[in-house]
This record gives structure tokens, sequence and C-alpha cells, in this order.
């Protein structure tokens, strides 16, 4: 797929009537097979996808796979000609993904959602796999999946808007600055609240901007702002509009975080340098390590809509946070992390009743996960540690405040 291409197929859809998201909103059934055609023809597009599955070849090996893996692509995306086929065929890929990178896959809460589209409010922990998830999750379980918001900074090569907007994926223009800023975050809005009630399709949305790479899960109160751009101004009401969205949080917790190195590592380097630079597709990179990573277990909770009194946008972020804090599922990796960060300090004792593990289960565990943090630079493993250790932490602090 050539930039001239790209800007000719975008002309065209721009030229559609009435089509005031075509720049972000998700490819349609129509549009599917003209996307990938031109994904298939993308010579930069599938030397990406050689250099991701064969990592340790070298250039002159691995630009030889090229037709190959073409080849491989056009026949097996050679029936796809609608956004269900395509995703069942997603699913497919990631469903073997999944039993060679998890080890047992937990979902709760579904019986809260009630029928009808939501506003899926997550906590992001990874760029992929959070919304992939909580979609497997929902179609595993007789649901509709969702649409996906996905930042534009994270799009710096043509062919990965492209995949995204093929997989279900609406475009946040992050990069906008200024009066294009005020008006990306409009037309977002607009397009969130036209998917809810007029398409009745929900949307997965991350609960910040970038992955909380420390291991917090916290709302930021600009991301309620944006959502409640669309509303009609002097005749509804806030928390009306609100509650009519019915944000619902989910929280995704994983045993192992196959980018914690990564993430420790630019942790390290924001403290001690005061910034971190991002590699040349590094996003991307973060990308296939979260897919094909070992995760252990990993639990989907789904919480409730929200209720009561959200009079602001920091009120509904708080309401947010205190479901994906107490839904959020601890695993032995997480009490381990605490442990070495802090001692078998006496606030563990609160969640003794909720979590109670096999000592010996435990203990290979340990050894596992003593290992993986110790094979990282000294000056790193502390941050590593928090990735899992705050977790136990944000949730002590809400116990401790409900028995105060």
């Amino acid at each position: 797929m050539t930039g001239e291409s790209t800007g000719s197929a975008s002309q065209e859809r721009q030229k559609k009537p009435m089509d005031r998201f075509a720049d972000i909103r998700p490819y349609r059934d129509s549009e599917v097979r003209t996307v990938i055609d031109s994904l298939l023809s993308d010579g930069e597009f599938i030397r990406t996808i050689v250099n991701l599955r064969f990592p340790r070849f070298p250039g002159f090996i691995s630009g030889l796979l090229d037709p190959f893996v073409r080849g491989r692509l056009e026949k097996e995306f050679a029936s796809v000609t609608d956004v269900r086929t395509l995703q069942d065929l997603v699913r497919r890929y990631m469903d073997g993904m999944f039993r060679r990178t998890i080890t047992e896959f937990k979902v709760s809460g579904l019986e809260w959602l009630e029928p009808g589209p939501c506003v899926f409010m997550c906590n992001h922990r990874d760029i992929a796999l959070d919304p992939t998830l909580v979609n497997f999750a929902l179609l595993e379980n007789g649901r509709d999946s969702a649409r996906i918001a996905i930042g534009d900074n994270l799009l710096t090569k043509p062919f990965a808007s492209e995949l995204m907007r093929l997989n279900k994926c609406f475009i946040v223009k992050r990069s906008a600055r200024g009066r294009q800023a005020i008006g990306a975050f409009r037309t977002l809005s607009a397009y969130i609240s036209h998917s809810i009630f007029e398409e009745k399709v929900s949307i997965w949305i991350a609960q910040r901007e970038g992955r909380a790479k420390d291991g917090n899960d916290f709302t930021e109160p600009a991301v309620i702002k944006m959502l409640a751009l669309n509303r009609a101004r002097g005749s509804e009401d806030f928390m009306e509009y609100i509650k009519k969205l019915r944000i619902t949080p989910v929280v995704i917790s994983y045993e192992y975080d196959p980018c914690d190195g990564a993430k420790a590592l630019e942790l390290f380097q924001t403290d001690r340098h005061g910034e971190y630079r991002k590699g040349e597709n590094e996003d991307l990179k973060s990308i296939a390590s979260g897919v094909m990573g070992h995760k252990g277990c990993v639990h989907v909770s789904f919480g409730r809509p929200l209720e009561g009194d959200l009079g602001t946008p920091e009120d509904v972020a708080s309401a947010v946070d205190m479901q994906i804090i107490k839904n959020y599922y601890l695993h032995p990796t997480n009490f381990m992390a605490y442990r070495e960060l802090y001692g078998e300090s006496k606030d563990l004792s609160l969640l003794n009743e909720q979590y109670a593990f096999d000592q010996e289960e435990y203990h290979k565990e340990y050894m596992f996960f003593h290992k993986r943090i110790h094979s990282l630079p000294h000056e790193h493993r502390r941050y590593a540690l928090a990735i899992y250790a705050n977790p136990v932490a944000n949730k002590i602090k809400i116990i401790s405040k409900s028995v105060d």
C-alpha cells in the first residue's frame, strides 16, 4: 500500500455524504476487502510482520521470507469480505495465542451487564491486549463485542491505522494541538454518542491516556470531560448524560506482565533523567511482546454501571476508580512483590479472607517470579516490583477506609 493509494482511499471515503466520522471510525463491511488488498500489497507491512514473527533472523535472511509470508496471508484472508468474518479469523489466531501464553482465563461480573450498549471504561496495562481480552470475554459469553478507542500516537505507520480500523477500532487524535484538539475531541465525543445512542454499539475506552506503567490504575477526569462534550448544553444535565452512557468499569489483572521489564526501564529512565525517549517502532514491539509473552492467569472483571451522585468529572473518575480497585483480582505475584518491597506488613491481614493460595504452588510461583525480577538490572527491580505491588497497596487503602 503506497502513500498515494492511502490518500486516494481516504479521499474517496470522505466524499461520501453525511460521513462526518470518516477519518476516525472503524471500516465498514463494504470497505474491508479494499483495505485488506491494500495491506497485502504494502511491502512495509509484510516486512514488519516478518520481523515480529522472526525477530532473531538476520535482515538478509528475513527478507527472503517476505513472499512466503505474503502468500500465506493472501490465502488466509482470501475469504474475508466483512468485519465479522475478519473478527472470526482474528479470534482463531488469538485463541491459539492465548492457549500458549495464558494458563487460565477467568471472567467475573457478567451477571451485572444489562442488555443494550454501554461505555466499558477499563484500566490500561497493555496496548492491544486490554480491549482484545474484554471483547474475547464478551464474545465467548454470547455478547456483542465493543468498538475500541485507540490513540493515533500508537499508529506511527499507515498500515497500523488500517489494521486497527479493520478490527472495530476508532481513532483518538491525541496528537492534535490547540483548536484542532478541541475540534477533534468534540468529534470523538459525538462519535461515541452516535455509537451508543444511534447504532447501539458498545464502546471500550481506557480510563487514562497511556498505560498505567507503575501499576496504579486511576481515571483521568479529562476522559470523562471528553465523553460529556456532546451533551446538549443548557438542556441536558451532566449527571443525566453520564448515566445515559452507562459507564461500566472493567478491570483486567495479569499474573505476569510481558512488558514489565520494558516498563521498569522507562520508569527508571524517567526518574533518573526526567524523560524517556521511545525507540523506533517501540509501541509495535510492545504490542508484539504483550500478545506473545507469558501472562500466566488473566482475570477480567466487569463492574456495575455507575450510579449515585456524579455531579462532576472528578466524581465520575472516583466512582470508576473505586470499582476498578475493588474488583482487581490479586495474583500471588502481586503479594510476592508487595512483601519484597515492604516486608510481611500487618496490612496484608486485611486481604487474608479474600485471598488464600496453596502454599506449595505459591512457593513454586515465587521461585519463577524471583528469577524473573532478578534477571533485570538491579536499579530497575524496584520499579518492576511496584508494577505488581501497587494494586495490593491500593486495595489495602480502600479496605482500611471502609474499616475506619
